[in-house]
């Protein structure tokens, strides 16, 4: 990894990691939550910048970590936090907190693009570091609005569904084929964080937070099938164009 690239993205990560610490312990003190929620925030956010500093090197075209990278870690960080609160009783300030950190990181969501684009520093790396931060508050908001008693065991598939397309490009590859650029696919992810936040909400009962959850899982699931379904054809356009005639 270039010397540049790896002290840039340190004086980014280490930061970010003992703010978590710090805001996990002020929030465990205050807020009455877990003594375990420190521990749980941290190992999260570690284990998200070990992923990031291991495709550093191979995925990163440029010499430093960027603005944008750093809004994303960022991101990350409060996604950890959330995290945090997997495990906390809902009768807490638990439900609070998660709607005040889901939404900080759903309206953050976006600059970090708009900051690559403006620095020219846009990047494979950047866009996927986006995508997996999305993904993974999708996730903890999905648990957590199950955990909470806001929507059934279902409402996981809101999280889970990234995942499984994931795994299902392992056995077939061309779900591997790389996406063209689409606002339908981001607003659509927002979407589903907007409901998955009111599913959340304290105040909002679970006779309409179920609705709100399973309108995201519905809009997310038509969206995937739609990139499934560009993706076969564009599979099946590819094998006939090389077939001996």
């Amino acid at each position: 990894m270039h010397h540049g690239l790896l002290r840039s993205s340190l004086a980014c990560i280490l930061p970010a990691g003992l703010t978590v610490g710090v805001i996990a312990q002020l929030c465990t003190i205050h807020l009455a939550l877990e003594p375990a929620y420190l521990a749980k925030s941290v190992a999260v956010f570690a284990a998200g910048a070990a992923v990031v500093l291991i495709g550093l090197p191979r995925h990163h075209p440029f010499a430093t970590f960027g603005a944008a990278n750093q809004v994303t870690v960022v991101r990350g960080m409060l996604v950890a936090l959330l995290a945090g609160l997997i495990g906390e009783r809902s009768d807490t300030c638990a439900p609070v907190l998660a709607v005040v950190l889901g939404t900080i990181v759903a309206v953050l969501d976006g600059l970090d693009g708009w900051l690559a684009r403006r620095s020219r520093m846009a990047s494979p790396f950047g866009a996927r570091f986006d995508m997996e931060t999305d993904a993974a508050l999708i996730l903890v908001l999905a648990v957590l609005a199950w955990l909470f008693g806001k929507a059934g065991l279902w409402v996981l598939s809101c999280g889970l569904l990234r995942y499984v397309f994931v795994g299902a490009s392992v056995l077939l590859p061309w779900l591997r084929t790389a996406l063209p650029p689409s606002e339908r696919r981001r607003a659509i992810a927002v979407v589903q964080m907007v409901a998955l936040i009111i599913a959340v909400t304290p105040m909002v009962p679970a006779a309409l937070s179920a609705p709100a959850a399973a309108i995201g899982l519905t809009a997310l699931s038509l969206s995937f099938l739609l990139d499934i379904v560009w993706l076969f054809q564009n599979a099946t356009q590819a094998r006939a164009s090389v077939s001996p005639q």
